[in-house]
């Protein structure tokens, strides 16, 4: 059900909380690869899931509002570079003009990366800057968000090449660059 809704074009800006009984590290991995933007699991209390409530709607407005080093996306123009187009504004992606469906968390990463091209971030500072600061998550989450954003991308562009795009840069994090792409057309 989760990874409907978050398929869902009009539905991208719901956040999900799963509360489960399925408290085993891969069950937390799938969850959140389908979308989850928290997970947890049961037994807890009814001031960790208070806590959990709060801070998800910290980092919903850490979104939505500007702060930082840049403007929030919506504020901003199109981020137009070498066959990536990203429109804030709709929340809209394209690569060579063929749109890619993301999730918000997905294009809210994405937008961030491309808005701090070169820069490398460490898992850490992905999730405050993109989760929200006090995130209560697991590192691991962006891995998985990592992973689900290049195999979108992929659908447009070989993993080989979203790889390139979002890059690993191992012991330390991911960047960006845009001349992942450009590559691909001075190649084609």
């Amino acid at each position: 059900m989760c990874e409907e809704v978050k398929s869902d074009p009009d539905l991208r800006d719901i956040h999900v909380m799963m509360l489960t009984a399925n408290g085993q590290v891969g069950d937390r991995e799938i969850g959140l690869s389908k979308g989850a933007d928290e997970y947890l699991t049961k037994p807890f209390s009814v001031a960790e899931l208070s806590a959990r409530v709060k801070a998800l709607f910290r980092r919903v407005d850490a979104m939505s509002s500007s702060s930082g080093e840049t403007s929030g996306p919506e504020e901003l123009g199109e981020l137009d570079t070498e066959g990536l187009r990203i429109d804030p504004a709709r929340r809209r992606v394209f690569v060579w003009e063929q749109e890619v469906e993301l999730t918000a968390r997905e294009f809210d990463l994405l937008w961030h990366f491309a808005s701090h091209r070169g820069r490398v971030f460490s898992r850490a500072q992905l999730l405050d800057a993109v989760w929200g600061y006090n995130h209560e998550g697991y590192e691991h989450t962006v891995n998985t968000h990592m992973n689900r954003l290049r195999n979108k991308l992929d659908a447009v562009i070989s993993y080989h090449q979203a790889g390139q795009l979002l890059q690993t840069v191992w012991g330390v994090g991911y960047k960006f660059n845009s001349q992942g792409l450009a590559n691909k057309v001075m190649s084609a």
